[in-house]
C-alpha cells in the first residue's frame, strides 16, 4: 500500500478515535447535569401549572412567546446596526443562530448572500492572514539581528509561535471586554472568544443581546465587529501556517515516493523492456541522442570520425538533434 493511501487511512481512524473519546467524554461530563437540570425544570413546571391552574395549551402559547421575544432584548434585531452585525455573522461562518430571517425573502437573500460572502470572506482573511505572516517574519528577522542570532531568518517554528501568541492575547483580552460589558465570568468570557474566533459559534452566549445594546452602544458594536473581523484573520495566519506545513510535508513525501519508484521502473528499448539499474554500457548509448555516456562514441553529443551510429539512433537523429532537446538533455 503507498505511503499517501496508509497516510489517509490513519487519519480516518485517528479522527473517528477523537470522536469517540470526545463524545464519550462529554457524556460523562455533562449526561448527569443534563438529567439534573431537565428534574428540576419539570418540579417547577408542575408547581407552576398547579398553583396557577395553567391548561397545557395555555402554558404552551407561554413558551412560544418566551422563546420567540428573547430576540428582542437586544432591541430591533433587523435595523442597520443589528443587520450589520447578522451579515458579519454570516460572512464569518459564525452562526450563533441568536437571530434568523423570518420572511421568504429574507431567507433567499441569506442563501444567495452566503454564496457570494463567505468565499469572499475566506480570501480576505487568508489574504490579511498572509500579510500578517509576512510581518511577523520581519519582525522576527529584525529581533533575531538585535539578538545577534547565527541565523536571522524566520522558520515556519517562529512565525507559528509568533501567530499563536497573538492570538492568545486577542481572546484574553477579549475575554477581559466582554466580562466587564456583558457580566459573564471571565471563563464563560474565553469561552465565547474562543468559539467566535474558531467559528463554532454554538449561540450559547452572544455578544450584544442585552441592554438595548445594538441600538445604545454604537461603541462597543464596533468593538465587537472589530474583535470578530481581527481575531479572524489572527486565526486564519496560524491556519494558513499549519496547512502550508502539511502541504510541505505531503509534497516531500511524494517526492521521496516518486524517487523510489522511479528507481525500479523499466525503460523500454526499442520496445524490450529492461530493468533501470541493468542497463548495459551499450544500452545507454543506444537509446541516448544527444549527451552519450559512452565517450568512445560521442564527443559533446556528435560521433566521432569513422565511426557509424547505430540504426536506432539514426532512425531517430532527426527528432533527437535538436537544439532544444540538446540543451533541456545537457541539463
Amino acid at each position: 500500500m503507498k505511503r499517501q493511501n496508509v497516510r489517509t487511512l490513519s487519519l480516518v481512524v485517528c479522527t473517528f478515535t477523537y470522536l469517540l473519546i470526545g463524545a464519550a467524554v462529554f457524556d460523562a461530563l455533562e449526561s448527569d447535569t443534563e438529567s439534573k437540570r431537565w428534574e428540576v425544570l419539570s418540579d417547577m413546571k408542575n408547581s407552576m401549572v398547579r398553583k396557577y391552574n395553567i391548561t397545557p395549551e395555555d402554558y404552551h402559547m407561554i413558551e412560544i412567546v418566551i422563546i420567540e421575544n428573547k430576540p428582542h432584548k437586544a432591541g430591533p434585531q433587523w435595523k442597520f446596526a443589528g443587520a450589520f452585525y447578522f451579515a458579519t455573522v454570516v460572512l464569518a461562518m459564525i452562526g450563533y443562530g441568536h437571530s434568523t430571517p423570518v420572511t421568504v425573502g429574507g431567507k433567499a437573500f441569506c442563501m444567495a448572500y452566503a454564496m457570494v460572502g463567505i468565499p469572499l470572506g475566506l480570501v480576505m482573511f487568508q489574504s490579511i492572514g498572509e500579510r500578517l505572516n509576512k510581518f511577523a517574519s520581519v519582525v522576527i528577522r529584525h529581533a533575531k539581528c538585535y539578538l545577534r542570532c547565527a541565523t536571522t531568518e524566520a522558520t515556519e517554528m517562529n512565525l507559528m509561535f509568533a501567530t499563536g501568541m497573538l492570538s492568545s492575547i486577542i481572546i484574553t483580552t477579549g475575554a477581559a471586554v466582554f466580562s466587564r460589558y456583558e457580566g459573564w465570568s471571565y471563563f464563560d468570557s474565553f469561552y465565547y472568544c474562543f468559539v467566535t474566533l474558531t467559528t463554532i459559534g454554538f449561540g450559547d452566549y452572544v455578544a450584544l443581546q442585552n441592554d438595548q445594546a445594538l441600538t445604545s452602544k454604537p461603541g462597543y458594536v464596533a468593538l465587537s465587529l472589530v474583535f470578530i473581523l481581527f481575531g479572524l484573520a489572527v486565526v486564519a495566519a496560524s491556519i494558513n501556517l499549519l496547512v502550508l506545513r502539511f502541504m510541505t510535508m505531503q509534497a516531500e513525501e511524494n517526492a521521496r515516493d516518486e524517487d523510489k519508484e522511479g528507481s525500479g521502473t523499466l525503460v523500454p528499448i526499442d520496445g524490450h523492456p529492461i530493468a533501470a539499474r541493468q542497463r548495459s554500457h551499450d544500452d545507454q548509448a543506444s537509446v541516448c541522442s544527444c549527451n552519450c555516456l559512452g565517450n568512445k562514441q560521442c564527443e559533446g553529443g556528435a560521433l566521432l570520425p569513422g565511426e557509424r551510429a547505430p540504426r536506432t539512433l539514426r532512425r531517430r537523429a532527426s527528432l533527437a538533434f535538436t537544439p532544444d532537446l540538446v540543451e533541456r538533455a545537457s541539463v
